[in-house]
């Protein structure tokens, strides 16, 4: 039984496994005080921290062969279920983003992994193509999801979608004058892109910019928000001591904005500790991503490493109010089964990775 245990854990990177455990029992611990006042939901996720590592380990025991192959028909079901939610999806909130096949599901979390997925199978399929054909082709397999997500609207998912696919692009190859031209680009379509924009989206990008201008309204989380931040001081309030969350002064205080809850009752020293694990953590999956033996592999691991970034930054920044609003959970660390089982999926790719090389 012993030798049966280890072998099925030897799928595992240890240091990898290590600093999700880590980042688990963190939201664990900050999930029970920030979801007091929410019956039953502390249960439900740590049901989805156990089917994440589940679904992790499942993913590790993949070879990336076999990710490999299935890459392109699991990018066109993510399309093809993009394009039926936008045909008859349900909509909550005023967004059209789940599609009921029996139970809800939300097809654009599913592009988060099947994005660079499809573009490392393609750089790998087709690197003997000309440059610019292939670049061209990769933008266009990235644009298709990524619209269809902007049209939901689901600014947080399309943009991450995006930040995906772009960093599969980046380390295929793309040069830096070709990335300066691009960033140009981009700068210069703000004023094209802002009347494009719903007006839900408009409000948070001038809450970012002046918080006060509505103090008790489309301001008031990200104010309450830093507040909780910065009431914590160097040590923190304590683990279940923390005001503004227990109060109810920050809505959304189990999701998106988790980290004011934490920050307020483990402090600045709490923060430098949760900083130093998502470190870790990207630090890790770069190395197996440096070891990785194929092309694919290393397109593929590199991508989901920045992605575990990606989330991390756009959080804790919009938390902080440094970045607009844009619904993108804290990893490992927020509320939500699905975004807990794609982090999970990308955890495991990357042991998946690691083991292909041992």
């Amino acid at each position: 039984m012993l030798r049966r245990c280890k072998s099925l854990l030897a799928v595992l990177d240890p240091q990898l496994t290590l600093c999700v455990l880590l980042l688990l029992a963190t939201g664990v611990l900050t999930m029970y005080s920030a979801g007091a006042d929410f019956p039953g939901r502390f249960a439900m996720h740590l049901r989805n921290v156990l089917i994440a590592l589940v679904i992790m380990w499942a993913v590790a025991c993949v070879p990336p062969q076999t990710l490999m192959r299935y890459a392109a028909p699991i990018y066109a079901a993510g399309v093809l279920l993009l394009l039926a939610v936008f045909m008859m999806g349900e909509i909550k909130k005023g967004s059209r983003r789940w599609l009921y096949i029996g139970f809800d599901i939300q097809p654009s979390e599913m592009m988060k992994i099947a994005m660079p997925l499809m573009l490392a199978w393609f750089f790998h399929q087709y690197a003997s193509l000309a440059r610019w054909k292939t670049f061209a082709v990769a933008a266009l397999l990235l644009l298709i999801p990524a619209a269809l997500i902007m049209k939901q609207p689901d600014l947080g998912t399309a943009l991450l979608v995006l930040a995906a696919g772009a960093y599969v692009i980046v380390l295929a190859g793309l040069s830096w004058k070709a990335m300066g031209a691009l960033v140009a680009g981009a700068a210069a379509s703000i004023p094209i892109a802002w009347p494009l924009l719903h007006d839900y989206q408009h409000q948070r990008v001038l809450t970012m910019l002046n918080p006060e201008a509505d103090p008790l309204g489309k301001g008031f989380q990200i104010k309450q928000a830093g507040i909780a931040i910065g009431s914590g001081g160097l040590d923190g309030k304590g683990w279940l001591q923390g005001t503004q969350g227990h109060l109810g002064f920050v809505p959304e205080r189990t999701t998106d904005f988790i980290f004011s809850v934490y920050a307020e009752e483990f402090g600045l020293l709490g923060i430098a500790v949760l900083l130093t694990l998502y470190f870790l953590l990207i630090a890790r999956g770069l190395a197996i991503t440096a070891g990785a033996t194929t092309l694919f592999a290393r397109l593929l691991g590199g991508a989901v490493t920045m992605i575990f970034f990606t989330y991390a930054f756009i959080n804790i920044g919009m938390v902080s109010g440094v970045v607009p609003v844009v619904g993108v959970p804290l990893p490992f660390i927020s509320y939500g089964g699905t975004a807990l089982t794609t982090l999970g999926i990308g955890a495991g790719i990357l042991m998946a990775i690691r083991r292909q090389r041992a």
